[in-house]
């Protein structure tokens, strides 16, 4: 499979938020951290395959919003076991991939985690309040 090359960007909501609350926690870490995923995601459709990735809106539109996870570099927990995940959008005609939230299992208050994120982009980001 050939993986196409993404741009990434991360939207101004998701480094307002909690993107600061994991750069004063992990200080240096956080900033590898954030280059990491800014590479995988440029090549997103591997972490498909590798199931790191998954797809939360029709993974044939146009527009496609997916979940994945990550761990802290420098950290003994895996990306599972971390509860961070992030939520981007990946426009396929652009060959854009947004990061929406970035977040850690504790930094949302519901019991129902996918719910209270689907709700954050709807209140956030109208553009893609449509695909929910």
């Amino acid at each position: 499979m050939k993986s196409i090359k993404y741009e990434v960007i991360v939207e101004p909501f998701a480094e307002r938020h909690f993107i600061k609350s994991f750069e004063k926690k992990y200080k240096g870490a956080w900033d590898f951290t954030l280059r990491t995923i800014i590479e995988e995601f440029e090549k997103i459709d591997i972490l498909f395959l590798k199931k790191i990735a998954e797809y939360i809106t029709d993974k044939n539109a146009d527009i496609v919003v997916c979940k994945t996870e990550f761990k802290i570099s420098s950290t003994q927990e895996s990306r599972h076991s971390s509860g961070n995940r992030c939520i981007v959008a990946i426009n396929k005609n652009t060959n854009q991939v947004c990061i929406l939230l970035v977040y850690g299992k504790t930094d949302l208050s519901s019991k129902n985690e996918t719910t209270q994120w689907k709700e954050m982009i709807k209140e956030h980001y109208p553009k893609y309040k449509y695909l929910f």
